[in-house]
């Protein structure tokens, strides 16, 4: 947690915004045309907050055999490079704003973004082998992957939520 907090600079931060940008602003939009190009849909598992193991195994069946190659392979180098994007730009915002916080109760919400990465990947995992093998219905990991799903959301929303929480808690702060 420590190195989070050192990690959580004005320069870090400055680096991490602009990674952060440019992913919302020029390659997730590419990305989601060219999958829903390749896949004939717009639908994607790690869109969603939740679902349930037989519309994972729809959507693996509406994406035909190139869409699903196709997705596993995003899994693989697109959506690696982005919870690491959004993770630097969370922890490095959540950070800056609850530094002077670190000794109480507040420290921890650094790791929040880290979770949020954490269960990332493990959607990413448990999604790309329901893919990989169907028409085999890999169902283990077909339950296992919405609850990872909806844990990734959760903790990026809840990243997201700490930001005006963080500058309330600063202003408040420094008025004192």
């Amino acid at each position: 947690m420590q190195k989070l907090y050192q990690l959580s600079n004005w320069k870090t931060w400055l680096i991490a915004v602009l990674i952060f940008a440019g992913f919302i602003g020029l390659i997730l939009p590419n990305e989601a045309a060219e999958s829903s190009r390749v896949t004939g849909t717009s639908e994607s598992p790690d869109g969603s907050f939740f679902y349930t193991p037989e519309t994972l195994f729809s959507i693996a069946d509406t994406y035909g055999e190139e869409g699903r190659a196709y997705y596993v392979r995003a899994r693989y180098t697109f959506d690696v490079v982005w919870p690491i994007a959004y993770f630097l730009f969370l922890t490095t915002t959540i950070g800056i704003l609850f530094k002077p916080f670190r000794q109480s109760k507040w420290k921890w919400f650094i790791l929040l973004p880290l979770f949020g990465m954490i269960f990332d990947f493990l959607e990413n995992l448990s999604t790309s082998l329901v893919m990989s093998f169907y028409p085999e219905e890999l169902t283990f990991f077909a339950v296992i992957a919405p609850f990872f799903t909806a844990i990734k959301w959760s903790c990026i929303y809840g990243s997201f939520a700490l930001i005006p929480v963080g500058i309330a808690a600063r202003l408040i702060k420094r008025r004192k």
